[in-house]
């Protein structure tokens, strides 16, 4: 039998093949290791940090107020103080946001600013198209609870800061001032949904007036707080009231605050037993997936114009929160007809509480894992 002589590459290649698909499924597998190693790291990291984030005394009296009424305690807090407090935080926040803006570049701002718009207008529409279609919701009852979860709470936002201070997460000083840009849309937008749907539905051709909606956003007693504190930030001297009075009693004026919405949340379960189940599911959810959105609108704008971590986590928990100050009665005028138990209900029963208590150490736990702040 005639044997042929093999040239040396045809010799060798075999061999080299068979270790050239040896070392590459060998990197190949390091890689997939290394990348899940990388993964599951970033994911514990998230986890812990999340956790700690739970044992913020804000969260901690959130918790108690709720707890202490379940209980059956008769504590009472004050219509009075109630409101006191919340033109305290809100004042601070605004004075420190004026002196802000006054240093600032206020080009800085218009990115965020235009995010916040979008946002506001995007939660209406977003629960325009779903949460007001599903079986047993009223077209106007599911605008109403857009509108008021489009709109910013107060104090989830003074909640958000005080935390962001205690673990040294920096921000933009004007960060709270893009509340009015995501609050005031969001509600215009619901009224005019609203308005839009009720006409067509009882045939009448009558125009939406959109100056009424926007001079009762801003004449609610939170939103005037937060300008008037921005205004006078802005062009005045206020530092050393701002750093003798306002400043110190921040801390203890929100512990009061978070004690009284979680006493408030608590009360108000029994208002959601007589609406559709559906806005349950909505403000356990909604919350989240609106601050999520948010969080990805700030990052980009935290490539494009240098937003820094601390303002992507506002932009998110003002986006994430439910107005409960100025939205109830701005509703309240602009659609008569829609149930305040369903909109005011879901807000303060369970998306405030989930704001507050999930949502902000979501975000600056997710902050943490994406930017290593």
């Amino acid at each position: 039998m005639q044997r042929h002589a093999l040239h040396d590459d045809e010799r060798f290649a075999f061999p080299r093949a068979l270790a050239g698909s040896g070392i590459r499924e060998s990197l190949s597998e390091s890689y997939s290791t290394s990348t899940w190693g990388k993964i599951v790291d970033a994911l514990l990291e998230f986890v812990t940090k999340f956790a700690a984030q739970l044992q913020s005394p804000t969260l901690a009296f959130l918790l108690g107020g709720i707890l202490i009424a379940a209980l059956g305690s008769r504590l009472e807090i004050p219509e009075s103080i109630y409101k006191f407090v919340v033109f305290m935080l809100l004042m601070r926040v605004g004075l420190e946001g004026g002196m802000s803006i006054r240093e600032a570049n206020v080009a800085d701002m218009l990115l965020p600013a235009f995010f916040a718009v979008l946002i506001g207008c995007g939660i209406v529409l977003i629960g325009r198209f779903t949460l007001a279609l599903l079986p047993s919701v009223r077209t106007e009852d599911g605008i109403a609870t857009a509108g008021l979860f489009g709109a910013v709470s107060g104090s989830t936002l003074a909640a958000a800061i005080v935390v962001m201070e205690s673990d040294g997460i920096a921000y933009e000083h004007w960060a709270p001032a893009l509340y009015p840009f995501m609050d005031i849309p969001a509600l215009v937008m619901a009224i005019v949904l609203a308005s839009l749907y009720l006409k067509r539905k009882a045939g009448s051709g009558e125009k939406v007036r959109i100056w009424p909606i926007v001079k009762e956003s801003l004449q609610g007693s939170a939103l005037s707080a937060l300008l008037l504190g921005i205004a006078l930030g802005l062009v005045t001297r206020p530092e050393k009231v701002f750093e003798g009075f306002y400043d110190p009693l921040f801390r203890g004026l929100l512990s009061v605050l978070m004690l009284v919405m979680g006493m408030e949340a608590y009360a108000r379960l029994h208002e959601l037993k007589r609406v559709a189940h559906w806005y349950v599911v909505y403000a356990a959810i909604a919350p989240i997936v609106h601050g999520l959105l948010a969080f990805g609108l700030g990052y980009i704008a935290h490539v494009l114009v240098g937003f820094s971590p601390g303002g992507v986590v506002l932009l998110a928990v003002i986006a994430g929160s439910s107005s409960d100050i100025s939205g109830p009665p701005t509703l309240r005028a602009g659609i008569p007809t829609a149930n305040p138990s369903a909109y005011v209900g879901a807000s303060t029963s369970v998306g405030t509480p989930v704001a507050i208590a999930i949502g902000i150490p979501l975000y600056i736990g997710l902050a943490q894992a994406v930017f290593g702040t």
